[in-house]
């Protein structure tokens, strides 16, 4: 009878009347155990990490109070990648019309050219968003608009970076002559090389660094969503239709038939734009965020 109460709350004794009072002893909840600490990656996976998440720091937009709606991002994620498996299917589904090197730059360029459209994009509708906003509220998007600059500034460092390394890789220092003492010659010569070596470090991480934020910053519309929530869905079915135009005026890069090309072609405006829809929708209905209360005219 001594451990009948044993974990309910009484106090026990063991024989000893004495060591009984009769009274419930002070209830002790569990302490739940802490949630362990994931481990940073280490190796090359580590190393590869910390570019992509830098770049996911500078092309993602992250303001206080922000809306954040799990069901719109997951599906601009789904639409992502839905559109980079679209991509890898009809790349392997097809053959290419130039080299695989040719097809990669290529890409890239497209990167840079959606990346040059968002700027002016984001130029354009955050100075019109601003400028007709009440005036209480410009200081306000002015403050915030100090993300999307970040943005463009993070760009162009990791773009000087790359072409700073790929300079010293291709030319060197200028430092060996072959000429003078020996280990003056030895020392311009190591020091050529670990100048070379740290120039491939940096293009390859610059590359990865630069890539990255180019894709992250053109599916946030370079952070526009750090200003107000409307303008990342006004702006990219903009950015998606200026694309589609430009592509349709030039060469494919794959042997696809016509109605696979201009399937693939009109798919992400056509998918953005009904996106965009729905997602001024929902800001709407479940934020009650309007465009008339954005300026502050409701």
């Amino acid at each position: 009878m001594s451990d009948q109460y044993h974990g309910r709350g009484y106090a026990t004794y063991d024989g000893d009347p004495a060591a009984y009072n009769g009274n419930p002893a002070p209830y002790d909840p569990p302490h739940p155990r802490p949630a362990p600490v994931p481990r940073p990656a280490r190796g090359v996976r580590g190393a590869a990490s910390q570019p992509l998440n830098l770049a996911r720091r500078f092309g993602s937009p992250d303001r206080p109070g922000a809306v954040e709606d799990r069901t719109i991002t997951a599906l601009q994620s789904g639409r992502t990648l839905l559109g980079l498996g679209a991509t890898v299917w009809l790349v392997f589904a097809y053959p290419l019309r130039q080299g695989r090197e040719e097809f990669v730059m290529g890409k890239v360029e497209d990167l840079l050219v959606a990346a040059g459209f968002a700027v002016v994009a984001i130029l354009v509708a955050a100075t019109l968003f601003i400028g007709l906003a009440d005036a209480s509220l410009r200081r306000v998007y002015l403050r915030r608009a100090v993300q999307p600059l970040g943005t463009l500034l993070a760009l162009a460092a990791g773009a000087g970076v790359v072409w700073l390394c790929w300079y010293v890789l291709r030319e060197g220092l200028g430092l060996t002559d072959d000429q003078g003492a020996f280990l003056e010659v030895l020392f311009y010569h190591l020091l050529s090389f670990a100048a070379g070596l740290a120039a491939l470090v940096g293009v390859l991480v610059g590359l990865l660094y630069t890539i990255a934020l180019l894709v992250y910053a053109v599916n946030s519309c370079f952070r526009a969503g750090a200003i107000h929530e409307l303008l990342p869905p006004v702006l990219s079915p903009v950015l998606l239709w200026g694309l589609a135009v430009l592509q349709y005026f030039d060469d494919a890069a794959v042997a696809a038939p016509p109605a696979v090309l201009h399937a693939f072609m009109l798919g992400a405006p056509v998918s953005v734009t009904a996106l965009s829809v729905w997602e001024i929708r929902r800001l709407r209905t479940r934020y009650g965020m309007t465009f008339r209360g954005a300026l502050g005219r409701g």
